[in-house]
């Protein structure tokens, strides 16, 4: 009972960050919410075991896991910033300042990757499920990992219809989430 409390207390801020979001099925962000909801459902049913048993192999998967994530999320937010030429001309309501790029980028993470902020985010959850990885955390990190690939969808959809063929031509040089696979 006092996870689902801390969880309607956390999520709060969540909902407000997202609020402009909420109603546009057509956006992605209602779906990235519902994403970030999933993981902070596990991390509070799994912060208490993220040191227990450090040698432990779900332990070591875990932390290469959550490595990798930010691995992803550092480099794909500086170069959001300063070569996708973040601008209030591009006119959308659902976009934060820093997703209105008006210049596609090409190069470092998104090379290889279209989505690396959104695959961080599947790597977050899936490292903190490995923590204590039980029925329940499973489920839910299904359904982040189903939430985030909306997400990224959606998103897609969103910048075909901006940046139009160029998007289309990057999309078949590049991965979701994973270089190479995926």
């Amino acid at each position: 009972m006092t996870d689902i409390i801390i969880w309607c207390i956390l999520s709060i801020p969540l909902i407000i960050i997202s609020r402009r979001n909420l109603f546009h099925l057509k956006a992605h962000g209602l779906y990235r919410l519902l994403g970030w909801e999933c993981i902070l459902w596990l991390i509070i049913n799994n912060y208490k075991y993220w040191f227990e048993n450090p040698l432990g192999s779900n332990q070591i998967i875990s932390w290469i896991i959550l490595i990798y994530s930010l691995i992803l999320i550092v480099p794909g937010v500086i170069l959001m910033k300063k070569l996708g030429r973040p601008e209030p001309v591009r006119k959308d309501d659902t976009l934060y300042s820093f997703e209105r790029t008006t210049e596609l980028i090409e190069t470092g993470v998104f090379k290889y990757i279209r989505h690396p902020l959104y695959g961080s985010l599947l790597f977050l959850s899936w490292g903190i499920c490995l923590k204590n990885p039980s029925l329940e955390m499973i489920v839910v990190t299904i359904f982040s990992t189903i939430f985030f690939y909306i997400t990224a969808r959606v998103e897609e959809a969103e910048n075909v219809s901006y940046f139009g063929s160029k998007y289309e031509e990057y999309m078949k040089r590049s991965r979701m989430f994973v270089p190479y696979v995926l």
